[in-house]
């Protein structure tokens, strides 16, 4: 069976304020070409079709487009929700929708029932794994504790469960939308730590032939069987080296699978500059990112006058100004930006009370009270996003 895995598509999404619809329609266009002329057989989004838990009416209009054109083809399609849908409202009308061969799967207690697909070589079963918040699916899965790890264990045990009790010889692909340890992440995607802990071991899903992975934006092989599919489209400057992709699997008789990486089309390049405006503007070097879009960090150790107006007369598309000052007099380098990139939540928050309380950093009670905090704060968006 031939699967084109695909995930991260965020209609509605912009970059830099700029509006990403048409070339968000220009993959959906790319995609159903690549359906029809590498004979596909089925299709996997692995979840954050849409931005946010109420996309903008033209996101909407072009999923529904994009539906219409891969049920036209005949091709089944089976999709979950991510941590930026609503899980609730994209699952709306999914036994309709089922009937035309778009198979959503939005509902967590619904991770050990697949949708099988069969070729001449006998069935393959697709469980479909939401995103899942683990404050609020514990429960519902009878998972120990309120983790990642936990909570995505407990519904791999639903699908072991299930493939067992299938005839032998029954093939099986998970589609799962987590961060695993060993993915690298981007800027771009939403922070998903619980406890402190954000990703979950891939061992959590051994036993299936192969696993379609979708958040991390970067097109990446965690092992043979594991593999994130990435974004389509870039959505931060830090994917400014992503190669856009999606993964073109054949699965054989025996669960036995080949990959191969098809590019997604670029709609402009990424370019990130550094160094001093009067630099920028005259290496010539840089020329080919003149059409590019940029984001230029300036080391000048003065501000420049007027220098996002000087830096577009020559690279018009520049999105992105920042300003790094040469450290002077051994003081500390780099933006505020700069200093909390890659940190998380809880670690932001610690730093805060070591700062207004210099001397005496936050101890074990202290973080476990901000720990605390963090996740009700983001299990209570969760819950009001999924309403």
């Amino acid at each position: 069976m031939r699967i084109l895995h695909t995930s991260d598509w965020h209609l509605g999404r912009s970059f830099h304020r700029v509006n990403m619809l048409g070339h968000q329609r220009a993959f959906l266009d790319h995609l159903v070409e690549t359906v029809r002329t590498h004979r596909v057989d089925a299709v996997l989004v692995a979840g954050d079709v849409y931005d946010r838990a109420v996309p903008p009416l033209a996101a909407v209009e072009l999923f529904d487009e994009a539906l219409h054109r891969l049920a036209d083809l005949g091709v089944p399609t089976v999709m979950i929700s991510g941590n930026h849908d609503s899980a609730r409202r994209l699952g709306v009308g999914a036994g309709l929708m089922e009937k035309a061969g778009i198979h959503l799967r939005t509902d967590p207690a619904g991770c050990g029932t697949p949708v099988l697909l069969a070729d001449d070589h006998g069935d393959v079963a697709f469980y479909g794994l939401p995103y899942l918040e683990p404050a609020l699916v514990r429960d519902t899965l009878g998972a120990e504790k309120a983790r990642h790890a936990q909570v995505l264990g407990a519904a791999m045990d639903r699908v072991r469960a299930d493939l067992a009790a299938r005839p032998a010889g029954t093939r099986s692909v998970v589609l799962a939308h987590a961060f695993v340890t060993g993915g690298a992440p981007s800027d771009s995607e939403r922070d998903i730590t619980i406890g402190g802990v954000a990703s979950v071991p891939a061992e959590v899903f051994d036993g299936v032939d192969y696993v379609a992975l979708g958040h991390l934006h970067g097109c990446q092989q965690i092992t043979e069987r594991v593999r994130y599919s990435g974004s389509p489209l870039a959505y931060s400057f830090s994917e400014a080296r992503h190669r856009k992709s999606m993964w073109l699997v054949d699965l054989d008789a025996d669960g036995g699978l080949t990959a191969e990486r098809l590019p997604c089309p670029v709609p402009r390049p990424l370019a990130r500059l550094r160094g001093r405006l009067e630099e920028l503007l005259a290496d010539p070097g840089l020329t080919r990112h003149e059409e590019s879009w940029v984001e230029a960090t300036l080391t000048d150790p003065a501000r420049p006058h007027e220098p996002m107006a000087r830096l577009t007369e020559r690279f018009p598309h520049t999105l992105a100004l920042a300003f790094e000052p040469e450290a002077r007099d051994g003081g500390p380098g780099g933006s505020y930006a700069q200093r909390l990139r890659g940190r998380s939540d809880q670690e932001i928050a610690e730093d805060f009370v070591a700062h207004v309380r210099p001397g005496r950093a936050a101890d074990a009670a202290e973080r476990a009270v901000l720990r605390t905090a963090i996740e009700d704060v983001r299990a209570d968006e969760a819950a009001r996003e999924t309403a």
